[in-house]
Order: structure tokens, then sequence, then C-alpha cells
């Protein structure tokens, strides 16, 4: 089936499609792009099908590459600003065999029909090709209905597009997050049954469409699906154990529904994906730390915060995340759970927090605060409180929160008290940074300098005890006074 019709599609893509076209092949924008044209958004990649083979098409443009085994050439784009439109990609028309490991076809084989390809797609609407020079839209599964319909559908038998590849399964899930599309009946039973495929599934492939939900708009209304339809406890079997799961009196919902009650506001404040999914987890260490207590009649959940922290950095490792980004967002889940009551926390507190979470994450870990706030059912932070809060974090941040902020360096106390390079130099600075941090007013050259030299008398044991001993003294008074506030107040 086809119509005609006219798109505003960018020179860019139009020039690699006239080119293909001048040369005597037949050209059609095709996939995601055409349906986001159809929608009326604005398409993030774009796709070109041709009739012309992988050494036709790199004979055309200057400036291409081809290193994959399904006849994909990318056509790169120096010129242009914008980064959508660096590569556009270029794949013949193909034939797939069968998919043997769920993942990738066991052979290709090139066609010279624009029909064989669109029925090898995943989903109608995905099978939608348009011809710019024509203005004509080639629809042969019925995928503008579809769109109008706001369904997802698959092409022919789900099962069969399941087996062919797995991810399939999680992209349902991702293009309804995106679209807010309702996944037809057939096509969900099938993911339903099939979703024990996506074991087979490289993690790396996983991670890109878990990524793409979560910066969705529908972060919230994606997971629900996901577990509903049992794909979930296959990409991240950890947080359905917060579904059922009580909390104390201070929360109104299950850490199930907490966790996405929270990952739902950092996606309608349209924030980054390290706080959306440092939201998300942020509590995901409660199941595995719940405990009934007798005396406050109330559930507690010790050690929660540690514990979700250890649980996302496996979680991310498994998925293969950047080094980075699993650092960032860990310290994000770990360091969540701070009193911020801006009247009784005092600047010292404030400082060590800013050591804990790295300058570069305060500020988000105050964004997560936020989120977890409104995750529990709660109205914004009191205006006054927060504006103070933020005030006492400012301030904190002029003051030393870690040993690069020392008004002293490595090489300065091996030249006041020369002392070669060892491990001493290193405890040395860290027990300076001990007292500066209780003592902002001690971070001047003279009298880190002077203490230096006191200190490189001691050895490397006794210095090293008295770093642990003096953070470990701070932080265990800090507790117990902040335990005492939580409890008071009834917060976490």
């Amino acid at each position: 089936m086809s119509k005609t019709n006219k798109f505003n599609i960018p020179k860019e893509v139009s020039c690699v499609t006239e080119t293909l076209e001048n040369a005597g092949f037949e050209a059609y924008i095709v996939g995601g792009c055409v349906r986001d044209l159809l929608i009326g958004k604005a398409p993030k990649d774009w796709d070109i099908t041709t009739n012309a083979k992988p050494e036709e098409i790199e004979k055309l443009f200057d400036n291409t590459y081809y290193n994959n085994d399904y006849g994909t050439v990318g056509v790169v784009n120096e010129e242009t600003q914008d980064e959508t439109l660096k590569v556009v990609e270029v794949t013949p028309y193909r034939l797939e065999s069968e998919y043997t490991d769920s993942r990738r076809p066991d052979s290709v084989e090139f066609s010279d029909s624009i029909e064989h390809d669109l029925k090898r797609r995943d989903f109608t609407i995905n099978a939608i090709a348009y011809n710019e020079s024509k203005g004509q839209i080639v629809d042969l599964h019925e995928g503008q209905k579809d769109i109008e319909d706001k369904t997802i559908r698959a092409i022919g038998d789900p099962d069969v597009r399941f087996s062919e590849d797995a991810l399939r399964i999680l992209r349902a899930i991702r293009i309804s997050a995106e679209l807010g599309f309702k996944i037809e009946e057939k096509t969900k039973k099938a993911i339903e049954k099939d979703a024990k495929m996506l074991e087979k599934i490289a993690k790396e492939r996983i991670k890109d469409e878990f990524i793409r939900i979560i910066m969705s708009d529908r972060p919230m209304e994606a997971l629900e699906l996901a577990h509903e339809m049992g794909v979930l406890r296959f990409v991240i079997p950890e947080l359905e154990e917060g579904i059922d799961k009580q909390q104390n009196q201070a929360h109104a919902f299950t850490v199930w529904e907490h966790n996405l009650r929270s990952v739902k506001h950092s996606a309608e404040k349209n924030y980054p994906f390290e706080i959306r999914l440092a939201s998300l987890f942020h509590d995901i260490g409660k199941p595995a730390t719940s405990r009934w207590s007798d005396d406050k009649k109330d559930w507690t959940f010790h050690g929660h915060d540690v514990v979700g922290g250890r649980m996302t950095k496996k979680i991310l490792e498994r998925l293969k995340f950047p080094k980075k980004q699993i650092d960032q967002i860990t310290k994000l889940v770990r360091w969540h759970l701070f009193f911020s009551d801006p009247d009784q926390i005092t600047l010292s507190a404030v400082r060590r927090m800013i050591s804990n979470v790295g300058e570069e994450n305060i500020w988000h870990l105050m964004d997560v605060r936020e989120c977890d706030r409104i995750g529990m059912g709660r109205p914004k932070a009191n205006p006054y409180r927060l504006r103070k809060y933020k005030s006492m974090i400012e301030e904190a941040l002029r003051d030393p929160v870690s040993v690069a902020m020392l008004k002293i360096d490595g090489a300065r106390i091996m030249e006041v008290t020369h002392e070669t390079p060892g491990p001493k130099i290193g405890f040395i600075l860290h027990a300076l940074l001990e007292e500066v941090l209780d003592d902002p007013k001690l971070n001047t050259s003279e009298y880190l300098e002077e203490t230096a030299k006191k200190l490189i008398k001691l050895s490397e044991t006794e210095l090293k005890k008295l770093g642990d001993k003096g953070k470990l003294k701070k932080d265990e008074v800090e507790e117990k006074e902040i335990e005492g506030l939580r409890g008071k107040h009834w917060v976490k």
C-alpha cells in the first residue's frame, strides 16, 4: 500500500537519497524516523534503505565506513552542526535467514525488493518507507493505522519476530514509554511467553534499551509494564524485591511504588540519566535490610543506603555501564540518606557529606533527595528551609572537602619535612584533612606546614591510626546525633 505525502527532510538526508537515485538506485527513508515524521516528532537518527549493494554505496560518497555483516554503510557528514545528522546509515534491501541464537541472523542475503526489507522489520509502525522524490509512502503492514490507534504490533507472528531478536521484547516496552502507545494483545502475550529469551542478549544491548526507557517521559509506566509482562526480572530483578514490601510510618507506599514514583518525578523534572537512575535505585537496599522493631512497632531499614550502594554497583557492572558512571550513580545511592534539617545540622556535617559524595555530585544528590521526598507522596520541601540548606552547601563548598583543596600538597610536605616519596605523605595529607574538615580556619599554609613537620616524626602505623581514629570518632558522634534526630522526627 502506498500514498503520496510530503515531509521536511534535512538536506543532509536528502543529499544521500538524491545521490543514490541519481546513480540509478532506489532510495527510501525507513523505520523509526518515518514513524516519527508521521507522528510529528523530530527523528533522533536517520536510516535509508536501497537496492544498491554496500560496495556500490561506498563508491558514491567521499566519507563512509562499513564494518558489519549486515550491509549497513555509514555516510559521514562532517560539515553539519546537528549531531543527529553526523552519520546517516544506508542499508541494502535484505532478506534474513534463521536466528538460531535469538540475537542475529545466521546469514543475510541482499534483495532488490523494498517489500522484502519491510517484511523483516520488528513492528508495523517501524515498517514504513518514504521516498522523498516521489512523496510516496510504502506501508505494507498497516503501520499508519497502528500509529493512529497508538498501538505497537509485531509484524506477522510475534513469536517469530521475538525469536529472531529477543531485544525486540524490551524495544516494544521502550517505544511504549517513548510514545505513550499500548502494546497490542497478541504481541503482549508473546512477550510474556518469550521474555526468557532476553537471557541470550548481550548486556550492552539491554543496557542501551534500558537507558532509553529511563530517559523516556514515562519510565514508571514502562517499568510497571515490564514487571506485568515478566520482563523486568531478566533486566533488573532486584527492583521487584520491593513489591509488597511495606515501609515505616513516614511512607504511604511500598518500596516498589516509592522507587517508581521517585523516578517518575525525575522524568517530570527532565533530570539527567544519573539522577533518574539514582532516584530509582535509592531504596533498592530496603528489602534486604527490612526488620520489624517491637520497640518502635514499625519497620526499620538500617544500613539500606550502604547495601543499596553495593547493589547498585553490582547491577551497573552486570549491565556493562562505564566505570565513571557506575561510581557516580553508586555514590548518589550510597549517600542519599542524610539528615537535612538546616536548623539542626552542623556545617561540619554538610562538609562531610560533600567530601563523601564529591563536589561534582552534591547538587545531583540534592535532586535525588527531592525525588525521594516527592516519591513518598509528600509536598515539596519548605522553600525557606531548602534555600537555607542550599546556602549551607554553598558556604561549605568554600571550605576544604578533599585533599586537593588543602593549602598544601604532597610536594610541599616533602619539601618542608625532607621526606622522600612514600605512604607517609598520603597519611599526613589525610590526617591534615581530618583536622580541616572540623575547623576550616586551619586551612592555611603556615598551620599545615608546621603540623606536617610534627606528624612526619610519627611512624606510618601511628599516622594511619591517627587519621582513621579521628574520622571514626567524628562519624560515630555525628551518626548518633543524626540517628536520635531521625527517631525524634520520624524521618529516615
